[in-house]
């Protein structure tokens, strides 16, 4: 094969379809007809003499050779973008970028109240959303561009994906006023034995920020004392202010429902701090707008950390 010979228009269409798993799908994403795209799919193929993709229940599934081309076109088209866009300034006060970041129930209380009002000052035309992504996805979803930044207790290990400790949190546990352990004195913490004696109500969220809560009463001994689950964070401070259970949650999140509720807040002690990272992709570095972005984030959220004991 030659290489002269080969159209590098096509090599978009590799790697939509490589994203999408589906000609259609990534006929959309570049604006191109379905037969445009299959007629450039059967282009690859007598190019590389392989069949790229072949049809599986879930979709077009890649072939080794596929696997082997398609990240590394990925990478390159990435490189060229940030190269040629690069350069340009970025004026957040007539931007209309349409920013998407990936946060979890919790992550949209936390944060997205704040960012969101930083950027109706600061880029009025802007838009935001929050893009539902699974913790195990997000390196793919940053590296799809299907998000800009993600917000969360992450750490992707995947090649180009850069993370940045935003801050270290604890984990404390919120009661209505009137709770009292079973046993033992009251005090700011609760002991083990007391926690022992606690029922709780956990939230199982499936996105970026919080799966551990349920892990780390798990690693307690204490998830046979789980007696009600829900899906979502937002529902925990009725659960447990109007019933006799223990919800677990993050302190910046106790902070915030103190303020707006009657509510008693526990220390647990011997738990381990968990860190919150910032996640984008490394093809971004130098691009000013999300350069921009990521120094609004810093200003917004960044705490000193302090080293762990031990």
């Amino acid at each position: 094969m030659n290489f002269r010979q080969l159209d590098l228009n096509l090599l978009r269409v590799l790697a939509a379809i490589h994203r999408t798993g589906s000609v259609t799908l990534a006929g959309k994403t570049l604006a191109l007809s379905q037969p445009a795209t299959s007629n450039a799919l059967a282009r690859l193929r007598d190019f590389f003499e392989d069949e790229l993709f072949v049809r599986a229940p879930s979709g077009l599934k890649p072939t080794r050779l596929c696997e082997q081309l398609a990240p590394a076109v990925l990478a390159q088209l990435l490189a060229l973008e940030t190269l040629v866009t690069g350069h340009e300034e970025f004026d957040p006060a007539s931007s209309d970028m349409h920013w998407r970041l990936s946060l979890s129930d919790l992550g949209e209380m936390l944060f997205l109240p704040e960012l969101a009002g930083a950027m109706r000052s600061q880029a009025p035309g802007a838009r935001l959303s929050n893009i539902s992504v699974a913790s195990s996805d997000v390196a793919a979803a940053l590296e799809a561009r299907e998000i800009d930044l993600a917000i969360g207790i992450l750490q992707p290990r995947h090649r180009g994906i850069r993370t940045e400790l935003l801050f270290r949190e604890r984990y404390v546990a919120i009661a209505a006023p009137q709770w009292r352990p079973a046993s033992g004195r009251s005090g700011r913490a609760l002991t083990p034995q007391q926690l022992a004696e606690a029922s709780f109500v956990v939230a199982a969220p499936t996105a970026t920020f919080h799966g551990s809560v349920e892990q780390m009463l798990a690693r307690m001994k204490l998830e046979d004392r789980i007696v009600l689950r829900a899906r979502h964070f937002g529902a925990l401070p009725e659960l447990a202010l109007s019933s006799d259970l223990l919800s677990i949650v993050p302190e910046m999140y106790a902070r915030n429902l103190r303020q707006r509720y009657d509510c008693r807040v526990w220390g647990i002690p011997g738990v381990p701090a968990y860190e919150v990272r910032l996640v984008w992709h490394s093809s971004t570095d130098k691009d000013p707008a999300h350069q921009w972005m990521r120094a609004l984030v810093h200003k917004l959220f960044k705490r000193p950390v302090r080293a762990e004991a031990g």
